[in-house]
């Protein structure tokens, strides 16, 4: 039996990842150069898979790599079990002079998370295991050439104190680190590099991960097609259309068109049409509990933006949303990358969920 070619459940391998061959270049030559990046874009827009490109590409080149997720990490001590963690399962020529460094400075890597088991009075301090792992971390860039990753970099402004002391042992080796952060709430990342009371203020440039182009989608549905020996027909321009070049979306779209069309036989005009509801399908639960948990408010806002009404005016009336409670939610759902702008309209970042608040309520 034939394996999906459009895999969209978590990160892509790095040989999966296609249509950012210009971004993964131009990402490969910041690093290369030494030039702190911050990677911006919503959930799944492939963030990870294409820092996983990267980090494959400086790997082979000679680079150690480092990469730590810092999604909802919750305290030093958390922090300090995903620095062990990322340096424990760093990749490349350096591996063994890591380890020796952290031996060196009394440091088990991938033991860290079992000493703050113990009882509380036994535990170490959390602040200072974060500062001998980085302390580690930065010897290792002096070394051999070495690349940090950063993922969920937002995370770290729910520990107090986390990024200032972060930037203060990274600051003066960045000619020696390459460093991508990487973050799905953009505004907060925007924030967090250019909000002047922030410590990592003007410290990275900016680079934003958009969606696919049409060409792109449609290299990727012919590729995934002819290598399976199925026609995709008008598939592409359908999964374009509806997907907007979301890239997990447009993946799952083109995983539903490709399981109804069958090796051998010519494309059929309804493809689309039996794999659609497929999807919709799939995604239907999580977007119910999603949208019911929301508030009242952002629910109003959701409405308007899915069904392309106006914020303002006499479609905001109909829901009863008022100017004020409309641009609080706005904001707060342009902060969580539920919504963004594009062009001189809003729209929902994820094209199934909107597509599912556009059937279950319409206007």
């Amino acid at each position: 039996m034939d394996v999906s070619p459009f895999p969209f459940h978590g990160p892509l391998e790095p040989d999966q990842v296609s249509g950012r061959d210009d971004l993964i270049a131009d990402l490969v030559e910041r690093v290369s150069t030494r030039r702190v990046t911050a990677l911006l874009g919503p959930r799944r827009f492939g963030k990870t898979s294409a820092l996983g490109r990267v980090a494959e590409q400086a790997e082979s080149g000679g680079a150690t790599v480092v990469s730590v997720d810092l999604y909802e990490v919750s305290s030093m001590a958390d922090i300090a079990v995903r620095l062990d963690d990322a340096l424990a399962s760093a990749a490349g020529p350096g591996v063994a002079q890591l380890r020796h460094l952290a031996a060196s400075a009394e440091i088990n890597l991938g033991l860290v998370k079992l000493s703050f088991a113990r009882r509380s009075a036994d535990q170490p301090d959390p602040v200072a295991v974060v500062h001998v792992l980085l302390d580690t971390l930065v010897a290792m860039g002096r070394r051999n050439p070495t690349l940090l990753i950063v993922d969920e970099f937002p995370g770290i402004d729910r520990v107090d104190g986390a990024a200032g002391l972060l930037r203060t042992k990274l600051q003066g080796h960045v000619q020696e680190i390459g460093i991508v952060f990487a973050g799905s709430h953009t505004s907060l990342m925007r924030a967090m590099f250019s909000d002047v009371e922030r410590p990592f203020y003007g410290q990275a440039d900016l680079v934003e991960i958009g969606p696919l182009s049409g060409s792109a989608v449609t290299d990727m549905i012919e590729r995934g097609f002819g290598e399976t020996d199925r026609d995709p027909g008008s598939v592409a321009a359908h999964v374009y259309q509806f997907a907007e070049g979301h890239p997990q979306r447009t993946m799952q779209l083109a995983d539903a068109a490709w399981r109804h069309a069958a090796p051998g036989e010519r494309h059929h005009d309804d493809l689309w049409v039996e794999a659609l509801p497929d999807a919709r399908a799939q995604t239907e639960p999580a977007h119910e509990s999603m949208f019911s948990r929301s508030s009242a408010s952002d629910q109003k806002v959701l409405r308007l933006i899915a069904n392309r009404e106006p914020l303002f005016g006499s479609a905001a009336s109909f829901v009863d949303l008022s100017a004020g409670a409309g641009q609080s939610s706005r904001d707060r759902l342009v902060n969580f990358g539920e919504i963004t702008r594009v062009g001189q309209r809003w729209r929902v970042v994820d094209p199934m969920y909107a597509d599912w608040i556009r059937r279950r309520f319409p206007m």
